[in-house]
């Protein structure tokens, strides 16, 4: 049985939508699954002014991620497969999951990271706001733990469904305005079956290596 963590940092739930969607793929194909979100490193909004974005922020933050348990190293060592979510910032992944992955140096030091399968999946704003710098943002991280980065590609038609597009990673796109009380509502149907393709394209590479390479 292959061992996938999904780990993700959402701000106003459409990482976190896409996340589920994946943790749900993945027991449907007969994984072991760990659902995990990053812890906030500040606790205040980071757009003060404005006031629908916290809302939102905050509605979200409070609410359905609190039932989701926090990361930790642990949850990397013990994946076969580890597949993660952020926000695009800037056309780099945000700021918390940067913070995570700042803990991994005892871990990769002593190669707990290598040869395991990596996938992300991103959203941001606007369709040309950064979403495949951001997937590559993690993607060089993966390089240096000696990962097997796994992309969807163009490898099934769901990749090209019309909200879809991406082959680094499936990437949504959130709208400009956050809008409280309809969180993640621009994320479509087709970016959550895309989701959900990527991660099982992810546990088969994953189970493969396993076999092949071992530890």
């Amino acid at each position: 049985m292959t061992n996938v963590a999904i780990v993700y940092y959402s701000a106003t739930g459409n990482i976190h939508k896409l996340a589920v969607a994946a943790a749900e793929a993945a027991e449907k194909a007969g994984a072991q699954v760990r659902l995990r979100r990053v812890a906030e490193i500040q606790e205040a909004t980071i757009a003060p002014n404005f006031a629908e974005w916290t809302e939102a922020f905050q509605e979200h933050v409070g609410g359905s991620s609190r039932e989701v348990e926090i990361a930790t190293q642990d949850d990397l060592d013990w994946a076969d497969a580890v597949i993660w979510g952020t926000p695009g910032r800037y056309g780099a992944m945000a700021g918390p999951l940067k913070h995570f992955i700042d803990q991994t140096f005892e871990l990769h030091a002593r190669g707990g990271l290598k040869n395991k399968a990596m996938s992300s999946f991103t959203s941001t704003g606007t369709q040309h706001g950064g979403q495949e710098s951001t997937v590559l943002s993690l993607s060089n991280v993966f390089y240096h733990w000696g990962a097997i980065i796994v992309p969807p590609g163009v490898t099934d038609p769901i990749m090209v469904a019309p909200s879809n597009g991406n082959p680094y990673g499936v990437s949504a796109t959130s709208g400009l305005q956050a809008v409280p009380g309809l969180l993640a509502q621009n994320v479509t149907e087709d970016n959550l079956k895309a989701v959900g393709y990527q991660t099982v394209r992810t546990l088969q590479v994953a189970a493969a290596l396993k076999q092949g390479l071992g530890n």
